[in-house]
């Protein structure tokens, strides 16, 4: 045998063995798997400006359909993202996507206080849902949206992008690998300031306020930061400086987290100021993110000299992406509901401690 075809059979017979190992579905699975479609329910900003961009960058997921309650929206996506007719929905006969083939994913893009509703609308079709967040507005609608999943054996992930980011999932892991000793206080703010003066944002009903809209991001990351739950608010309390815009809602909110480790948490959010930042003090040093809650350019430090810097190209497709794969692979979610539910359980807590001025255990 010459040296050149040595070489050639040695390569070729060492490739067929490598992939001898694997499971044999899995030499077709890139050519054969099916991307999913999915159908946003609710056209506004994010749907507008993120979601449905983003789904033209996702490589498990497309852009199949829509629902909305505005007839005039309509033609203009059918245009831009070539919907056909059979692919679009309103709110009173969305359950009519149960018999399309099309249509695997239903993605919840409402106002918090309507999520419950149409989560569950979106469940009974039989197509699996993801819902933005907050997930809800109490605990008790979280659950309904978790049980009406369960029940028709579907899958349900909250829209936490910044749990499929890379420089957040790092933090994750050090809450958990403790670089730095361990975790002594975590602070936590997100805000910006809305020039809106009539915004859902500022209505109680449809789940305004500050601390839903907003304060998912630092309760998230200060549960994500420490790898723990927190056991009581210790304190919260509520600032208003455009009273008139909000008359039902907090425009500001301050918290404060106990932990059983003895950790204390510091929130801080709001809809009249601009905030963005995740630090967290251990024993033998700190480490953090600003911002931290950004649609790009995540990026943070550590006082031992290590950098979170880490890119990504889009946040809103590799969450959807990510979220995709774990259907087609039928493995857990990513952010599952209940992640959802304890974030607004802690909601909950911190606007009664607000209200009585006494702390509230979880």
């Amino acid at each position: 045998m010459s040296s050149l075809n040595r070489r050639t059979f040695i390569k070729s017979t060492g490739l067929f063995l490598g992939y001898s190992m694997l499971p044999f579905s899995s030499l077709y699975a890139n050519s054969k798997q099916k991307r999913l479609g999915v159908c946003l329910v609710g056209l506004g900003y994010y749907s507008r400006d993120l979601l449905a961009p983003a789904l033209q960058l996702t490589k498990h997921c497309y852009l199949a359909g829509i629902v909305t309650g505005t007839p005039s929206k309509i033609p203009i996506w059918q245009q831009r993202y070539k919907i056909p007719d059979a692919n679009v929905y309103n709110y009173d006969n969305m359950d009519q996507i149960a018999n399309n083939p099309n249509i695997d994913v239903i993605y919840i893009v409402l106002p918090t206080g309507l999520h419950a509703k149409y989560a569950i609308k979106a469940a009974n079709t039989g197509k699996h849902v993801w819902c933005e967040k907050p997930m809800a507005r109490t605990e008790a609608e979280c659950q309904s949206i978790i049980n009406a999943c369960n029940k028709n054996k579907v899958k349900l992930s909250i829209g936490y992008r910044m749990q499929h980011e890379p420089n957040t999932q790092k933090i994750m892991q050090w809450a958990d690998s403790k670089p730095l000793g361990n975790i002594k206080t975590i602070k936590a703010e997100a805000g910006y300031y809305d020039s809106r003066t009539d915004h859902w944002k500022s209505d109680k009903e449809l789940g305004g306020g500050a601390l839903y809209d907003m304060g998912v991001y630092p309760i998230n990351a200060i549960r994500y930061a420490s790898g723990k739950e927190p056991i009581s608010v210790i304190k919260a309390s509520h600032e208003t400086e455009r009273p008139k815009i909000y008359d039902e809602v907090d425009e500001t909110t301050s918290f404060t987290l106990e932990f059983a480790s003895g950790t204390i948490a510091h929130g801080r959010t709001s809809l009249g100021e601009s905030m963005n930042e995740l630090q967290i003090t251990c024993d033998r040093g700190w480490y953090g993110l600003s911002p931290f809650q950004s649609y790009g350019g995540i990026r943070g430090r550590a006082s031992d000299g290590s950098l979170f810097n880490q890119r990504i190209n889009n946040q809103q497709a590799t969450q959807m992406d990510n979220d995709a794969l774990s259907i087609i692979r039928n493995q857990p979610m990513r952010v599952p509901g209940e992640e959802g539910l304890k974030d607004i359980r802690i909601v909950e807590a911190i606007y009664k401690a607000a209200k009585t001025g006494k702390s509230v255990k979880l």
